[in-house]
């Protein structure tokens, strides 16, 4: 098969295979570091978790994405790329290390999240880093199959540093602490791993004229504007109607996340371990949708429109969501789990497709850059509707109905601007 033949071409490309090994050793150590936050902040015996730390504990992992997202790339066309990897995981694993430190010394819990935000902002550069390297250890043909597979790779990396975190804190007497040490390992090892790539090797090249960095980062703040405005034009309309949908979609799933925390937390479990276990199940579950949507999002967006695909994904939202998540019950909430992970990624792969068929590739950097920032700072907006919202055990039937109603208005306002 001509896809089997360009996978083993890839890897038998030397340094494409490093490169690799930076992305999966940064990711599943990104994978740790996350479960470790989550279960520190939420099911540490030793704390009362709320909605409202939940809520802070998601601003420290998204913040950074949609602040630092759109100016990484300014920077990055500075810096080597092979020693951001080099330094910038370092940096992670002594900042990891530190508040593992911090854990256990029982310090104040704005000093633990200010490390914490210091690490998955380094992340940003990292990850922007990998991507814009690619091209510079592949070739234009397989370009395109090389850009599938890293990412994927890379989700599936974190995917496994989530059950080794879970695994760690099975055995690990002083757990929240083991597990964030052992995602600095895993950052100090994909700082290693970058070393066996030559400094020069993934560029940037130098180039002799390059403006000054304050004057680039005042023109990226510019450019944003200039790409909303872009959407604003009648023939994008429907790129804007999709990127609002989607971020109405995030802002959603943000929501019933944390009234999954809450659940399994506190009314699906007995003990905080039980609900951590309960939470990986659903999130397992959630990821199997992601998946399920990557297989049938072609088809069904092929057959009906990434518009009307939308369209059919909140409807279904509408109806499934309150009829699984009104029982607050483990069996419904776990089908909800996967449900709610197929709707969304099915939403997010249609909204990817109609931005890209309708914004001019001229823009189209600084579209995806907007659609970046409202993505997560919609998730961070519904942690903090959803801590407003929530008792103390996380049984809101308001705040399920309140979600059930934005799946309808999002079906409804996209129905009809087809018809319009």
């Amino acid at each position: 098969m001509p896809v089997v033949r360009d996978l083993r071409l890839l890897w038998s490309l030397r340094r494409f295979r490093h490169l690799l090994y930076v992305r999966l050793l940064s990711q599943g150590a990104d994978g740790v570091y996350q479960v470790a936050l989550a279960a520190y902040v939420v099911f540490s015996p030793e704390r009362q978790a709320s909605a409202a730390a939940i809520a802070s504990a998601m601003a420290v992992l998204l913040l950074p994405y949609s602040l630092v997202g759109p100016f990484a790339g300014v920077l990055l066309d500075r810096w080597r790329r092979r020693q951001v990897f080099v330094y910038g995981n370092l940096l992670r694993a002594l900042l990891a290390a530190a508040t593992a430190v911090l854990i256990t010394s029982e310090a104040p819990d704005w000093l633990f999240y200010v490390s914490a935000l210091c690490v998955t902002a380094v992340n940003r550069f990292v990850l922007a880093g990998l991507s814009a390297a690619l091209p510079r250890v592949v070739d234009a043909e397989r370009l395109v199959l090389a850009n599938s597979l890293s990412p994927t790779a890379g989700t599936l990396a974190a995917t496994a540093g989530g059950g080794l975190a879970f695994g760690v804190r099975m055995v690990a007497t002083d757990s929240d602490a083991a597990v964030v040490l052992c995602g600095a390992l895993l950052y100090l090892g994909a700082s290693l791993a970058s070393l066996r790539l030559p400094p020069g090797l993934l560029g940037p090249d130098r180039r002799p004229a390059r403006p000054r960095l304050g004057a680039a980062l005042a023109g990226t703040a510019r450019e944003l504007p200039a790409a909303i405005r872009h959407l604003t034009a009648p023939r994008r309309r429907e790129a804007a109607w999709a990127l609002a949908a989607m971020t109405l979609m995030r802002f959603c799933y943000g929501a019933l996340l944390v009234l999954l925390l809450m659940l399994c937390r506190h009314a699906l479990a007995d003990t905080p371990e039980k609900g951590l276990r309960l939470l990986g199940a659903a999130l397992a579950l959630s990821g199997a949708g992601f998946f399920a949507a990557a297989v049938v999002t072609p088809w069904a967006a092929g057959r009906l429109g990434p518009r009307r695909w939308i369209v059919v994904c909140s409807g279904a939202a509408l109806v499934l969501e309150p009829a699984l998540g009104l029982p607050f019950a483990t069996g419904p909430l776990m089908a909800a789990a996967f449900v709610l992970g197929l709707i969304t990624q099915g939403a997010k792969i249609a909204t990817d497709t109609i931005v890209q068929a309708c914004v001019e590739d001229g823009f189209r950097g600084r579209v995806f850059s907007v659609y970046d920032v409202l993505f997560n700072v919609a998730f961070v907006g519904a942690a903090g509707v959803a801590a407003l919202m929530l008792p103390p055990d996380g049984r809101s039937a308001v705040l399920v109905m309140l979600v059930a109603l934005l799946y309808g208005v999002i079906a409804v306002a996209l129905a009809r601007f087809g018809r319009r």
